[in-house]
């Protein structure tokens, strides 16, 4: 019987989601609809992240309660995709014998295919290859009718990386560093502008290493042309990497209104010994040259980053000097994870590995301090008038906040603001405490028909109030 509904869930980081979009328009243009969970889809599809081991983990899991539900649907098709399915291959199916495809992230183009070919035969599928401009090509634009009350969307146009930090699976995962076209980036952000998208995050597992095969132009040519789009009002790219952040991209930051002035820029250690040690091909000096640079061609850029706490051999003295780097740095928001070693990486056969209850106290106190300085920055915007781009609230937050609206900073901080009321629905409040019988139902419709009309406008909002991790403010009249 041929599938009718699928569910996918995506686990990890924004090339994930990307693919995990990407996944659900193939199969609804192959005439499957999309259902909210696993227990109403007939076909299953997990992407997966194999960066830490509570991820890939994670994935064994909830495989097993796929399980239960196969016994009584035997007729589900379940596919692990992503970086779990690259790296483990054939050890998925023997620890999870009801899975029917494994497939890595560069063969996502195939899964009707693969799908096909499975109803077909009813032999497990297994696609490990690397055809990464075969996935570009075959990926097109996102059809309008994919894209529903967003304003923001992710491209990718680079995948892979040629770096091998030590402790790094993403070179055996996903491949080496490869580049799409200009020329197909840009039609694809055509085609997203034209679906309503302002907001584009370029995506790349090392982005800012990005060069056109064709012409060899690089990031910066690209984000300037990105930026002549009528109708596009912001850009962003990440994740980049210290050694590629060349000149003419520092320069774009200041000569490009429409690239917003914040960079997720990872360091991973303050330490120059552990940054060493991790092949990460930068020193700190460097680090704070880049920063330095880029404040004074933007001087209101802020930073976040990513650090491993832990790291193999990482000393009292090494830990020190990343508090210290956070300190001096003052990052906006960052991410921070205790060392997880991967198998099949250099670290992860170190000899002098880090006591978990080290590495736990001291990402303890790494976290309080970015806490810290994240929260310095938030209270920083309090008087600030920012442009807050709205967005639709995701499901069951209409419920919550039925008298506010919710947008995005240009440092992608969440901003509440209450909802501005007209005369009309000034009137309709007056009105309902004199007709109690008024339909309940109706006026949540209205109110949030009234909400719609602000997803996807920019709007400049004073920042009256700040959290650990929002803002609050109020509308300005233009």
């Amino acid at each position: 019987m041929k599938p009718e509904t699928f569910y996918i869930k995506n686990y990890g980081c924004q090339m994930n989601f990307y693919d995990s979009e990407r996944m659900g328009a193939l199969l609804q243009e192959h005439g499957l609809a999309e259902v909210a969970s696993a227990d109403a889809a007939d076909v299953v599809v997990l992407n997966t992240c194999h960066i830490r081991e509570k991820a890939a983990e994670k994935i064994y899991s909830d495989l097993g309660r796929l399980r239960r539900l196969k016994e009584k649907s035997p007729a589900m098709v379940i596919g692990v995709a992503g970086c779990v399915a690259q790296a483990e291959g054939q050890e998925i199916v023997r620890r999870a014998p009801i899975v029917n495809m494994v497939f890595g992230p560069q063969t996502i183009q195939d899964l009707p295919a693969m799908l096909d070919k499975y109803q077909e035969t009813g032999e497990t599928i297994m696609r490990l290859d690397f055809p990464a401009q075969e996935k570009f090509a075959a990926l097109a634009a996102q059809n309008k009718k994919f894209i529903t009350r967003r304003a923001a969307a992710y491209l990718t146009i680079q995948e892979g990386c040629d770096k091998f930090c030590t402790f790094c699976v993403v070179p055996y995962t996903r491949g080496q560093e490869v580049s799409r076209r200009r020329d197909e980036i840009i039609a694809e952000a055509q085609g997203l502008r034209d679906a309503g998208i302002c907001d584009i995050t370029l995506l790349g597992q090392n982005v800012n290493a990005w060069q056109c095969p064709i012409s060899g132009v690089g990031l910066a040519d690209l984000l300037r042309a990105l930026a002549q789009l009528d109708g596009i009002e912001r850009l962003r790219f990440t994740t980049s990497h210290p050694r590629d952040m060349n000149d003419d991209l520092i320069a774009v930051f200041g000569d490009c209104e429409k690239l917003m002035p914040y960079l997720h820029l990872p360091i991973q250690s303050g330490s120059d010994r552990i940054l060493q040690a991790m092949n990460r091909q930068h020193s700190v000096a460097h680090y704070l040259d880049i920063m330095q640079r880029l404040r004074a061609v933007r001087p209101d850029i802020a930073l976040s980053s990513d650090f491993i706490i832990g790291f193999p051999s990482e000393s009292d003295a090494d830990f020190e000097a990343t508090l210290s780097l956070i300190d001096e740095v003052g990052f906006a928001q960052a991410f921070s994870f205790k060392y997880s070693p991967r198998p099949g990486t250099p670290a992860a056969a170190h000899e002098a590995q880090v006591p978990e209850d080290v590495k736990a106290a001291r990402l303890g106190e790494v976290q309080k301090r970015l806490a810290h300085h994240q929260r310095r920055f938030n209270e920083a915007q309090i008087g600030r008038v920012l442009p807050i781009l709205f967005e639709a609230e995701h499901k069951g937050a209409a419920s919550k906040h039925k008298n506010q609206i919710s947008g995005r900073s240009p440092y992608l901080q969440p901003v509440h603001v209450a909802f501005p009321e007209d005369d009309a629905s000034k009137n309709k409040s007056e009105n309902k405490s004199e007709n109690k019988s008024e339909n309940k139902s109706e006026n949540t419709s209205l109110d949030e028909r009234t909400k719609s009309a602000f997803y996807g406008l920019c709007a400049p909002v004073l920042i009256e109030a700040a959290g650990d991790f929002s803002l609050r403010g109020r509308l300005l009249n233009e």
